[in-house]
């Protein structure tokens, strides 16, 4: 007995102590009180929800950290989380960090619905290391960055020398016009020699123009001497033996050159005809010119200074209303001749014979070394050596001589290639004598290697296009990154350069300002337009000029139309579907595809660039394609 009372004792006793135990954790107990609350989280753009999105709160008092992750419709919810002050953190991978403070208490459940921080791309969703995350992925897009800018600063430093070019020209305008006041008197009685050159390979449908249009130059016949340098394989050669008769019955000094080997082509044959040539000076036409009767008389008095080596004139375009591909041409040669030629000659900078349209002095070619073969661009090659050696050019952009502008996309693609590979091929050659010659000035030196490297702007417009694909997922992803390419609108500044350059070029100025105005501006964004749409075809040919890749000489076929309905068809303008022609609908495709995207996303800072590349390569393209499947119903 005497034991179970003890034992009962006990037992009370063990309950008092629990139950004292019990009433000092009762305030600790209440403070430990527990509440639900739910969030949801929206893409900050779209306003879409995110589900699968990691959620991390910590509490600020005791560092205990709760996880959860959003289910559909972007809702999530904490359960029995204790009162408190709490941080609140995407932790989730895909997303930038996200941070705010937030407190829980007995009457305060907060509801934590909010914009979720910009998502990183999937682009660059890898490559963590250590704590940081994604180390690899932000430094590869630093480097994006880098290159992005890199293009962005070549393309304002040329946009940069072509307003200074403009300014030049401008500047100029009033000394041209006592120039044009006081312009040298040509005599007949006391005028040179001058032989022109015809440089000819199957022009089956411009050789008789041609011919005859020289031949019915307003000069002396005893000083005028015509050669036709023809390196045909068909047709052209029997045409122009026959046209070439009828010229020297009339008692014009007039020779067929006919060879049976294009040894470096245009360039071999105006070297092959030197020993035949009578005349001091030398006038050079392509087939497709039709210079004005009285051409000779307007630039031959111009050689007065024993120092100037070549005249070279503007040229006119006789088909500029073909088409909106014609227009535009004309607008861009229209800048070379006017701003280009004339800026650089007003400001005593070097400039280039255009191959055609103008007259040397045959002493300038034998002393700067003779006509080389080793460029498609002979004629920009002659000119820096004989410039070099002391010679003198004059630009007479007063004097017109008319051309016909390619009217197919294939025949500007082929000339476009030619121009952009020969440039690149004569700047490997020539940077280096022109970085080192002695005498040459400064800003002829900087001007020089800008005009020969001007055709690499087409690989920095490729690269800067292709780039900016990355550059979208980058700036969705890296804040930092983001802050930075938001200066990169700075360069817009490069569109306002080149829009004064042309503008002081424009040549259908009519009296309405306003009217001009408008007209200049859609040529002016069309001009940008296609020039874009030709950036792959025309980096591609700078890049083999660059790699040393030599290809035959691609004369631009010639067509004699002016209208429409006089086209027939064109049997040297050959069209099939290339690598080029496919490269060039995906990239349609593909800034399309990136155009809508964007646009849909919000997301508008780029969406014109981007819309401006996808008109352009997708007129290049179906321009191409249509024209290829023209041809295939014509056979």
């Amino acid at each position: 007995m005497k034991t179970l009372f003890n034992t009962y004792h006990s037992l009370v006793n063990h309950m008092r102590v629990l139950l004292l135990i019990f009433l000092l954790l009762l305030p600790v107990i209440g403070l430990s009180q527990t509440e639900n609350f739910v969030g949801k989280i929206v893409d900050s753009k779209t306003k879409a929800p995110e589900p699968g999105v990691e959620v991390t709160i910590r509490n600020i008092e005791s560092g205990k950290e709760y996880v959860v992750e959003s289910k559909s419709g972007g809702k999530f919810t904490f359960k029995n989380t204790p009162i408190g002050k709490y941080e609140l953190e995407v932790t989730d991978k895909d997303f930038n960090p996200k941070k705010f403070e937030f407190e829980v208490t007995e009457t305060h459940k907060p509801n934590l619905d909010f914009n979720v921080g910009r998502k990183v791309s999937w682009m660059w969703n890898w490559g963590d290391s250590g704590d940081q995350e994604h180390y690899w992925a932000h430094f590869t897009a630093k480097i994006l960055v880098f290159f992005y800018f890199a293009c962005l600063i070549l393309i304002l430093f040329y946009s940069i020398l072509q307003l200074s070019l403009a300014i030049a020209y401008v500047r100029n305008r009033k000394k041209k016009k006592k120039a044009l006041e006081n312009q040298p008197v040509y005599d007949p009685n006391n005028t040179p020699k001058v032989t022109v050159q015809l440089p000819m390979f199957n022009e089956l449908y411009v050789a008789d123009r041609i011919i005859e249009t020289i031949a019915a130059f307003d000069y002396p016949t005893d000083k005028l001497q015509i050669q036709v340098l023809d390196d045909s394989t068909d047709e052209t050669t029997e045409l122009i033996a026959k046209k070439v008769a009828e010229v020297a019955a009339t008692g014009i000094n007039i020779q067929h050159i006919h060879r049976t080997d294009r040894t470096g082509y245009k360039a071999g044959a105006l070297d092959d005809a030197m020993d035949q040539v009578e005349g001091e000076f030398i006038a050079i036409f392509d087939a497709d010119f039709i210079p004005n009767p009285d051409w000779l008389q307007k630039t031959m008095p111009h050689f007065n200074d024993e120092k100037i080596g070549v005249v070279q004139t503007r040229w006119g375009h006789i088909n500029k209303k073909y088409s909106i591909l014609t227009e535009l041409q004309a607008f861009g040669l229209n800048g070379h001749f006017a701003i280009e030629q004339g800026g650089r000659n007003a400001s005593g900078h070097f400039i280039n014979f255009n191959g055609t349209g103008g007259v040397w002095r045959k002493t300038c070619i034998e002393e700067a070394g003779g006509w080389e073969h080793d460029t498609l661009t002979e004629d920009l090659d002659l000119s820096y050596r004989a410039q070099l050696k002391g010679w003198k050019f004059r630009f007479l952009e007063h004097v017109i001589a008319p051309a016909e502008l390619p009217i197919t996309m294939s025949a500007l693609k082929s000339q476009q290639h030619r121009w952009m590979k020969g440039g690149a091929e004569c700047f490997i050659k020539m940077w280096k004598r022109i970085a080192t010659t002695k005498g040459v000035k400064l800003g002829d030196r900087i001007h020089g290697l800008s005009h020969l490297f001007n055709s690499s702007v087409f690989i920095f417009i490729l690269l800067l296009c292709l780039l900016t694909l990355p550059i979208l997922h980058i700036k969705d992803s890296f804040a930092d990154l983001n802050n930075v390419l938001q200066y990169g609108a700075v360069f817009l500044i490069s569109t306002l350069f080149l829009s004064f350059y042309y503008w002081h070029s424009y040549q259908d100025k009519e009296g309405n300002l306003f009217i001009t105005f408008f007209r200049f501006l859609f040529r002016f964004v069309m001009f940008l337009i296609v020039s874009m749409g030709l950036a792959l075809n025309n980096s591609v040919a700078v890049m083999e000029g660059y790699l040393g890749i030599k290809s035959s000489f691609v004369r631009t076929p010639k067509f004699n139309v002016n209208k429409k309905s006089e086209f027939k068809g064109n049997k040297y303008d050959k069209k099939r579907l290339s690598i080029l022609n496919i490269g060039e609908g995906f990239l349609f495709l593909l800034f399309g595809y990136t155009t809508i995207n964007r646009a849909i996303y919000g997301d508008l800072g780029m969406v014109p660039f981007h819309l401006m590349l996808t008109l352009g390569y997708g007129l290049v393209f179906f321009y191409s394609i249509a024209e290829i499947r023209a041809s295939n119903k014509v056979r």
